[in-house]
């Protein structure tokens, strides 16, 4: 009998997370069309309520930032060269606490590189981004499906954690046009926004039991509302170097590690008897299931990790690679960028890499590390 619920029609991911972000409650896109992250800037014209084209991408942020602040929840898409503009205002925004969604479109780097040419070579530079050490959540969908359910997870981690948040893609998962079954995807709910209860005069910067403030745009007319970039007590008042001040600042980094459960995206493809273990992330994934088929059709054993949440890196994940005999890293950089912010760069007998630039990695080239 004909399945009528299928829904197959040509579309691409940029189209996908541009309509979870709006279903999800993201209002306002403020972009400068850089390429391969154009189709978010097309689309976003389209389907976000509000639509700004900055004047470059520094512009970007802190007219992100100014909405943020008034209680919108602020979209832009850009790739490395636009990032690298961005940094001194992602580093305020995260600082004042404003929630907002970056999409990251991955191409071939160093410097503008080939914007037409994917890769994997952002996450070092995501790593530390924030000055001082901290992380920003950073969600990678490695298929379509991902795609959708992780714009939701950006925007309500941004919004419950009171956070910029990152969706690193890379330029063929965002620009490749495939037949797709829409009903593949769930139903997508708007992220409430609300203020959260509090006890006790309103602070901008309290400490709350789940290590969150609760937010209030500014210009409420009954509470006064300071946002500060600087080091500040929960008051918002610059502080340098006082208890409270320090707390605060200590607070950014715990509100993410001490609540990493709630962040954690992976999904794993276990085989009873498996000593070795795939990791991949991204667009190469798709190299990684195929290269699983192909060897258990061998009758060998494998199992696959693939990481959605990369950065914090949660131990949930570290623990999984631990309990394996063989880890082989898969990711379309030089370097290993997710193996060596794990492990560092000291080489390990039982940790191998398939790495690659300016072409997507096959799963012949990860069969051979398999071997």
């Amino acid at each position: 009998m004909e399945n009528t619920k299928v829904k197959n029609t040509l579309i691409d991911g940029s189209m996908i997370i541009t309509e979870s972000l709006v279903r999800s409650g993201a209002d306002v896109f403020i972009g400068y069309p850089i390429t391969p992250s154009n189709l978010f800037y097309s689309y976003g014209q389209k389907r976000f309520p509000s639509f700004y084209a900055a004047a470059d991408e520094i512009s970007v942020l802190q007219w992100m930032s100014g909405f943020s602040t008034t209680g919108k929840l602020p979209v832009t898409a850009t790739a490395f060269p636009g990032l690298a503009l961005m940094v001194e205002s992602l580093n305020m925004a995260f600082m004042m606490e404003l929630p907002m969604v970056l999409v990251i479109v991955q191409r071939m780097g160093p410097s503008t590189g080939s914007a037409t040419t994917g890769a994997q070579g952002d996450l070092a530079i995501l790593n530390g981004i924030i000055s001082g050490g901290f992380n920003i959540p950073v969600f990678c969908p490695s298929n379509f499906e991902d795609g959708w359910e992780l714009a939701h997870k950006c925007v309500k981690t941004a919004v419950e954690f009171r956070t910029p948040v990152v969706m690193l893609t890379s330029k063929e998962m965002v620009m490749t046009n495939k037949s797709f079954d829409l009903s593949l995807l769930s139903e997508i709910t708007k992220v409430d926004r609300s203020t959260k209860a509090y006890s006790g005069d309103y602070k901008p910067y309290l400490m709350t039991e789940d290590l969150v403030p609760p937010f209030v745009p500014v210009g409420d007319k009954t509470r006064q509302v300071r946002i500060n970039s600087s080091t500040h007590d929960m008051m918002g008042a610059i502080k340098k170097t006082n208890p409270e001040s320090l707390g605060n600042t200590i607070r950014l980094r715990d509100k993410f590690e001490k609540r990493i459960d709630e962040l954690v995206e992976y999904a794993i493809d276990t085989e009873e008897g498996a000593d070795q273990l795939i990791v991949s992330w991204g667009i190469s994934v798709d190299a990684a299931r195929d290269a699983v088929i192909e060897y258990r059709k061998e009758g060998k054993k494998v199992a696959l990790l693939v990481v959605k949440t990369l950065l914090p890196v949660a131990q949930e994940i570290i623990e999984i690679m631990e309990s394996y005999k063989e880890l082989i890293f898969v990711e379309e950089n030089i370097s290993g960028q997710l193996k060596e912010i794990i492990f560092g760069k000291r080489n390990y007998k039982n940790i191998k890499q398939v790495n690659k630039i300016g072409s997507m990695i096959a799963p012949d080239e990860i069969l051979k590390e398999l071997a």
